[in-house]
């Protein structure tokens, strides 16, 4: 049987989508609950889009509810509060580490970055001047433990 032109060129014409398809499946899906307000939020999404992540939004009037309903302890809070393959993903953490976290599956909840250090993800801006603020970023466990995932230097200004 030999193929027909319209065969041929519906081939053609699918070989791109065929291609291209692998590539969007292998982008993390994270949806985030945020303030409709919120700049930072905004440029923290930017960041993981940037990072290849594909992103959703939800605006929300207050994220503590978002961060209750999906068990991530308060004293660990910020002002975002995302969901990524099953992991609860709190305040500035950088794409790299949600990254390693997806390419490790700890037994966790997830990672967070509570309150907002200057020099984070989204905090980065240049009203901040290039300060940053040390900080760390937490694997927090089903039992709302922590520990240092990993850690960010500051500088001295």
């Amino acid at each position: 049987m030999t193929p027909t032109r319209r065969t041929l060129t519906l081939a053609l014409l699918a070989a791109p989508l065929a291609l291209a398809a692998p590539a969007r499946a292998a982008n993390p899906q994270l949806h985030v609950y945020k303030s409709p307000t919120c700049g930072c939020c905004n440029d923290w999404i930017a960041h993981l889009h940037a990072s290849g992540f594909a992103v959703a939004a939800t605006d929300i009037p207050e994220s503590r509810h978002a961060r209750a309903k999906l068990g991530m302890p308060a004293r660990y809070g910020s002002c975002h509060t995302a969901l990524v393959e099953g992991y609860v993903i709190e305040g500035h953490v950088p794409a790299r580490e949600i990254k390693r976290l997806l390419r490790e599956r700890p037994k966790a909840l997830g990672l967070a970055v509570p309150g907002m250090p200057v020099g984070s993800p989204g905090m980065d801006g240049p009203e901040y001047r290039g300060q940053l603020d040390p900080y760390d970023v937490l694997l927090i466990g089903r039992d709302g433990s922590a520990r240092v995932y990993a850690s960010y230097e500051g500088n001295s200004r």
